[in-house]
């Protein structure tokens, strides 16, 4: 298997600056090379999946990985969720929660939406780097469907 093959493409949709710096630093300071493309929203997120929209860049199809924020303005996370889940051609993209909400329902319906993980946002930028970095060589050496 080359190198390439390893290469995770992935969308965060998350509407919050603040924490798309985060991620953004995280990366950087994690040496985590792989594609990262940024939605604002659910909706520029399913365009950004689905295609056809020269605006926005679109998210290869080989290798994906969605990390998603519950708490978005015009379509929630656990929507997007219920989106991609009912899509044929994006129902097995992994997605893992990475939000602020530590409510028992959230995460509940994550889960029986098929979620790949749940993940709290640390506090602290060490942990948020310690965070990103364990994901990142868990879904680098993972089988993904292309």
């Amino acid at each position: 298997m080359q190198e390439n093959d390893r290469i995770v493409n992935i969308l965060l949709v998350e509407d919050d600056e603040v924490d798309i710096m985060n991620v953004e630093r995280a990366f950087k300071k994690a040496d985590i090379n792989n594609p990262l493309y940024i939605a604002r929203n659910g909706i520029e997120a399913l365009i950004m999946l689905r295609g056809g929209n020269e605006e926005l860049p679109q998210v290869p199809h080989e290798r994906r990985l969605i990390l998603l924020d519950i708490n978005m303005p015009k379509m929630s996370g656990l929507e997007f969720l219920q989106t991609i889940r009912a899509d044929k051609d994006l129902k097995l993209t992994p997605v893992v929660m990475l939000t602020t909400s530590n409510q028992d329902k959230d995460m509940i319906e994550a889960f029986d939406l098929n979620v790949a993980g749940y993940l709290l946002k640390p506090v602290t930028f060490s942990r948020f780097v310690e965070l990103m970095t364990t994901l990142n060589k868990y879904w680098s050496s993972s089988e993904m469907p292309n």
